[in-house]
């Protein structure tokens, strides 16, 4: 508790003394333990979803603690191979993206159908893969806001692979192709036994107003959250909320005062805290995302969105590029120190 607290520095009693006035906790399904039996059994999903679900939980220095802590490398595609890998070559070798996922104690690594499937039948017993079968390559010019399938979910599942994960551009033009193709995706994949994951990001030129960017923005995001839920999101991938009033700056969509004056606070914790509401109260886990690399601080900032994920009640992290573009025993160190705040019990939910 102690190294926590030092790295979160001039911000450590306000994250870690802070409750949560705006929605309780005890509103909220939260992780643990028992989360499969306790929330995911009353769902429609088939026995192996149950199955893929515990199989995460039960993977990693997280097992056994309802928490996740994952290793997501599929930027070779989403940015490019030169720009994710480039500040640690060894990761051009898909075998060195398992080997830090299984070193770091993740509960399940997350990357492209041809990564993984480089290496599937090494390693797809040793630890989950999770396959991303859509993406947005950066090399067509002009550039546009969209996902393509690269991947189908059948081959995700002959490379023996537990989850299956998407993004949809949510306010984007593209968006309700991507909502209907994501959403068949993900009801092949709960009846073939596999668990899904959707990347809920915001994509649209409006969402930047006056100087501020909203697409972190906690009732934009909340919204985009929601609409995960809806098409069959087991865990949403979501940015760690950032400000607020998205809707009534871009004068769209549809609000309401109690949204800013009663269920939010300007606290980071209290707008994460309104994400996992919008995932239908905590019965789809939120795990937030860990961002760029920007060097020395990236031990500080990745325990600090720890920190506030868990005490807002999200289910875990998802980091890359902090962890893979360094050193891997630094990656690994980093990816312990995220886990030693769910790990911890002194980080308890807000």
């Amino acid at each position: 508790m102690t190294e926590i607290a030092n790295l979160l520095g001039a911000e450590a009693e306000s994250l870690l003394g802070h409750t949560c006035k705006t929605i309780p906790r005890d509103m909220l399904h939260l992780p643990g333990p028992n989360y499969v039996d306790r929330v995911v059994v009353p769902k429609d999903r088939k026995p192996g979803v149950l199955r893929a679900m515990q199989s995460l939980f039960n993977t990693g220095r997280l097992a056994g603690t309802g928490y996740l802590s994952i290793l997501p490398v599929d930027q070779g595609v989403e940015h490019s191979g030169g720009a994710s890998f480039a500040p640690n070559p060894i990761y051009f070798d898909p075998e060195k993206i398992v080997e830090l996922a299984i070193e770091g104690g993740c509960n399940a690594v997350a990357s492209t159908l041809g990564v993984l499937g480089s290496v599937a039948r090494k390693y797809a017993h040793k630890i989950p893969f999770l396959v991303k079968i859509n993406h947005n390559e950066i090399l067509s010019y002009p550039n546009f806001y969209d996902q393509t399938l690269f991947a189908s979910v059948e081959q995700a599942f002959d490379m023996g692979a537990v989850v299956v994960g998407a993004t949809v551009y949510y306010g984007s033009q593209a968006s309700r192709r991507q909502i209907q193709e994501v959403s068949e995706a993900f009801q092949l994949a709960h009846g073939l036994g596999m668990a899904t994951v959707l990347w809920a990001y915001l994509r649209n030129s409006a969402f930047k107003h006056e100087g501020t960017d909203y697409h972190t923005a906690a009732d934009l995001t909340g919204q985009a959250n929601h609409l995960a839920a809806t098409i069959g999101a087991d865990i949403i991938k979501q940015k760690q909320a950032v400000g607020n009033g998205g809707y009534n700056a871009i004068k769209f969509g549809k609000t309401h005062p109690k949204v800013y004056e009663e269920l939010t606070s300007e606290h980071p914790i209290d707008l994460v805290r309104y994400q996992v509401a919008n995932c239908y109260m905590g019965r789809v886990g939120l795990i937030n995302s860990g961002g760029a690399s920007s060097g020395t601080g990236d031990l500080a900032q990745a325990v600090r969105t720890a920190v506030i994920n868990k005490r807002a009640g999200g289910m875990g992290m998802i980091s890359g590029r902090k962890a893979f573009q360094r050193p891997m025993g630094e990656g690994v160190e980093l990816l312990n120190a995220i886990q030693d705040v769910y790990l911890s019990d002194q980080v308890a939910v807000a």
